[in-house]
């Protein structure tokens, strides 16, 4: 079986939601959700980060550790993994060869086809379950109360950032995004947050409140001490001095803290978690397409930020860490996303040369002439140009003196590490 093939033939499209798939699935394979210990993260930015520093604190701890994310990097398999192994093919193969009868069997009856995201979310709480994992680290697609990954009934549920993105899906005020969010808060479990603007922290007191929840709020006042050395930053949490994080950006501030909570509720309840692993975890933490070094010399520096948030986040970090140096965005967007809200933010470089890219395909990304014209309206800055992905990264390539920013997306990812190779 061609694993890619068979995913990408596989039904995507977008339908009401509903876990009606997922509570099938969960029954037919005797519900192995309720054999985990599930830590559920959902936001709008800052899940990806959250997940890979509990992954890698909870591993140094001695546990074995299942992890859910999406999208994927290069492949499939690195959606599921247990301590930081992703799933092979043949498990895959094994697993999908157990539910391809309960599939069909679900589709003759549904009126809506099991998606792709409800396969995947299926097959990796099985693997978790089969692998007697300790705990799962498991990251929701999207938003939070619809999200296939809200069958689950976790130890924990972390909220990381709550922002405008997926708004034709998950609402168009805060406070409707925010409701989509608290979905994950369960009954009689633990749930915590950096603390919000009022209006969307009455929902998820409320919501935690209705559910029996007990709710950490982490003030963003005891966060002191920030500082950056070298490569990495640093930070004072309460009665903790000089943590370490190997995440750049000053939001990665905040995520670890929620990390330091996480572990707190956890020893509370009588696992073994020691203060000098929580701080080994977050100093040797690596996190994929998130501001990460992809190439020395020149230095080529990717980060899949693709909303208004998280490319904030970035021009701070790009600002903190590179002010002085000579830059180059590539930048490539989806049309489903907010492009000229992107374009207003990155453009406030005046300095640098950036280059529009349609991305690696011409249906799902912004056409790089359409992105050139926005920016003309933008801004004076005369070093704007148009080109293809390759020529792009092989006009970066050459550019010894300066440092390239590639961002907008995840999805070109393995394209552009391919074209480096």
């Amino acid at each position: 079986m061609n694993l890619t093939e068979y995913f990408e033939n596989f039904y995507k499209t977008t339908k009401n939601p509903t876990l009606k798939a997922m509570e099938y699935f969960m029954e037919e394979l005797n519900h192995p959700e309720r054999k985990l210990k599930i830590i559920h993260i959902a936001g709008t930015n800052g899940k990806g980060s959250v997940t890979e520093m509990l992954t890698n604190i909870l591993i140094k701890n001695g546990y074995r550790v299942g992890k859910y994310i999406s999208p994927h990097l290069v492949g499939y398999n690195e959606r599921i993994s247990v301590n930081q192994n992703n799933i092979t093919d043949n498990e895959m193969q094994l697993i999908i060869e157990k539910l391809t009868e309960k599939i069909e069997r679900y589709n003759q009856v549904s009126k809506e086809k099991v998606t792709l995201f409800e396969l995947l979310t299926t097959m990796a709480l099985y693997h978790f379950a089969e692998q007697k994992c300790d705990f799962v680290v498991l990251e929701t697609g999207l938003g939070g109360l619809y999200d296939c990954t809200n069958i689950v009934s976790p130890m924990i549920s972390i909220i990381t950032s709550i922002g405008y993105d997926h708004m034709q899906i998950l609402g168009n005020t805060l406070e409707e995004i925010a409701i989509q969010k608290a979905g994950i808060i369960k009954s009689n479990s633990n749930t915590i947050i950096i603390e919000q603007k009022p209006s969307i922290q009455n929902i998820i007191e409320y919501t935690c409140k209705k559910q029996n929840n007990t709710l950490k709020i982490i003030k963003k006042e005891e966060i002191k001490n920030k500082r950056y050395e070298g490569e990495n930053q640093l930070f004072d949490y309460k009665n903790e001095k000089d943590i370490e994080i190997n995440l750049k950006g000053n939001k990665q501030f905040e995520n670890a803290t929620i990390c330091i909570e996480t572990m707190n509720i956890i020893k509370n309840k009588g696992y073994v978690i020691s203060s000098k692993t929580i701080r080994e975890g977050l100093s040797t933490v690596i996190h994929r397409a998130r501001f990460e070094t992809i190439h020395e010399n020149p230095k080529i520096i990717y980060d899949g930020g693709h909303n208004e948030e998280a490319i904030l986040n970035f021009v701070d970090t790009v600002d903190k860490y590179y002010k002085e140096t000579e830059k180059i965005y590539i930048i490539s967007i989806l049309k489903t996303k907010d492009y000229k809200t992107i374009l207003e933010n990155l453009l406030k470089d005046e300095k640098a040369t950036f280059i529009f890219t349609s991305g690696n395909s011409e249906e799902r990304y912004v056409a790089s002439n359409e992105l050139y014209r926005v920016a003309k309206q933008i801004t004076n800055n005369e070093k704007i140009y148009q080109k293809t992905l390759k020529e792009a990264i092989t006009y970066a390539n050459v550019q010894k003196e300066r440092i390239t920013f590639v961002v907008g997306s995840f999805y070109i990812y393995k394209d552009v590490i391919d074209l480096l190779k």
